[in-house]
């Protein structure tokens, strides 16, 4: 989590400004997701999860969740179907802890502690592949958030460790961006670009 009087997490929150504003303002948003839809699916094949975290998309976040209910979909139709399951995160804003819990296509939702919606009353899943948006990253496979450190926080506690993928557009790669001690790496990125770590 960001100290809000450390400088370098002045310079954090600032960047974090800069690329929403550049996120929201993408002209061509409407192609750029398009591609990153495709690149998800595509990297999806052949993957032997079949339980995935992913994200409700907020401030103008790329949504993977058309492509995991294909997924999702695709796996039903196999042979031998295996039932595959797709998680969203839920925070508790007492002991500041993320779960994931069960979503589908229609599922009751509800607004968690920070107004972000989550399954109602599904059950916990414990993901073994988990998609999480990226503000911005660079290089190295490291990723900048909000600065919360549910993610962080979140890796730490599971076990085995989830593979990690960061999503988002071209826009957001940082050529010089610092991590810090605490950052834990994503094991790939992808954008509307195709697979950018590991490089």
């Amino acid at each position: 989590m960001d100290k809000p009087d450390n400088p370098k997490a002045q310079e954090k929150k600032a960047l974090r400004k800069t690329l929403i504003e550049l996120r929201n303002a993408l002209p061509d948003r409407l192609m750029r997701e398009d591609l990153l839809q495709r690149t998800l699916r595509i990297w999806l094949v052949g993957r032997p999860d079949t339980v995935i975290g992913a994200y409700w998309p907020i401030k103008g976040e790329f949504d993977p969740l058309p492509a995991l209910h294909r997924w999702k979909e695709d796996g039903e139709l196999v042979e031998q179907p295996q039932l595959r399951r797709i998680g969203l995160p839920v925070v508790n804003k007492e002991t500041m802890t993320m779960t994931f819990h069960a979503w589908y296509p229609g599922c009751p939702m509800e607004e968690d502690a920070f107004g972000i919606p989550k399954p109602k009353d599904t059950e916990v899943i414990v993901p073994t592949l988990l998609f999480s948006p990226c503000v911005g990253y660079g290089p190295g496979g490291y990723r900048l958030g909000y600065g919360g450190g549910f993610y962080d926080r979140m890796l730490a506690t599971l076990k085995p460790r989830p593979f990690t993928v960061g999503l988002g557009f071209g826009v957001g790669f940082v050529p010089d961006f610092e991590a810090e001690p605490h950052d834990i790496p994503l094991n790939a990125i992808l954008n509307e670009h195709g697979v950018v770590w590991p490089v």
